[in-house]
């Protein structure tokens, strides 16, 4: 590190210090320290009343017929029911038979694809799912699982995740596709707005809105900047609690920051800066990553 590089660098950080005197006597008395502020202490939340019954009705009715502790063979046995109902209605408005034949292949081929979305998140494999719509919904090596399914009939362009915990159902998330909205309507203020039309007010923190009853916790997530969507959560309120502390237990360890570092930025703010010290440590890390 060259003279100049390093008396900059130590003046700037040693500028409060100093600065004060070259201002009136050289022999200038200490300056009086400004009493300290008093955080105050944040606004308590706002308690929110619980869903209406009928607000729970509609909170119920997004489960989509499917429930809390059905196995995979179980939720695909009630898509392909669900299926072939709507196929069945395509079948009915057609007499041609090469029609018809069409008809029945995109129904097998619906069903197919379906089975082929599940995945398990192995501890040791990265899945393409962690950086997605739903990445932090789920965790690796905590015997989760999930299986997705894209509705996008009668003009709807949903998508419905299905995750498992042990082989069994314990969350879903919805994604609502919102692209026909007007630029200017995609954002919080909106997204909340329809909400509480919908099931009524909810506690609200930042990009989310959460209602709970004694069936389900439901999060109605944000995702309007980074996917044109808004997520609808619906978990199982007592295998949310046994999720959580799996994952807790299963958790990486934290990287410890690199002591070169810590000893420039001193995180705690514990030591008065040392104008020698913190140049001899701005040497060390330049040194550390390759610098002259």
């Amino acid at each position: 590190m060259s003279r100049i590089v390093r008396a900059a660098f130590v003046s700037f950080l040693s500028v409060g210090l100093v600065g004060s005197a070259f201002a009136g006597d050289k022999k200038a008395a200490p300056a009086k320290k400004a009493p300290a502020k008093k955080e105050k202490a944040p606004p308590p939340k706002k308690k929110v009343a619980p869903p209406s019954e009928a607000n729970k009705k509609k909170l119920e009715e997004r489960m989509g017929g499917f429930k809390f502790g059905m196995s995979k063979d179980e939720i695909l046995a009630g898509l392909e029911k669900q299926i072939a109902e709507r196929y069945d209605e395509k079948l009915k408005a057609t007499t041609d038979v090469a029609q018809q034949d069409r008809i029945r292949k995109e129904k097998r081929t619906e069903l197919a694809r379906v089975k082929s979305t599940y995945v398990t998140f192995d501890e040791k494999k990265e899945s393409p799912w962690d950086v997605s719509i739903v990445e932090g919904e789920f965790a690796h090596g905590t015997e989760e699982s999930m299986m997705e399914r894209w509705e996008n009939d009668a003009g709807k362009n949903n998508r419905r995740f299905f995750f498992f915990y042990q082989g069994r159902l314990w969350k879903m998330f919805i994604s609502l596709d919102v692209s026909i909205l007007p630029e200017d309507k995609k954002n919080f203020d909106t997204f909340q707005q329809v909400m509480t039309a919908q099931f009524g007010a909810g506690d609200v923190e930042p990009g989310v809105i959460t209602y709970t009853t004694d069936k389900l916790v439901v999060r109605a997530v944000d995702k309007l900047r980074t996917y044109d969507a808004i997520g609808l959560v619906l978990e199982d309120p007592t295998v949310k609690k046994d999720v959580l502390a799996l994952r807790e237990v299963k958790a990486p360890p934290k990287r410890e920051m690199s002591s070169t570092i810590k000893a420039v930025i001193d995180p705690e703010n514990k030591d008065k800066p040392d104008v020698k010290q913190n140049g001899n440590a701005v040497d060390a890390v330049i040194k550390a990553q390759g610098g002259k």
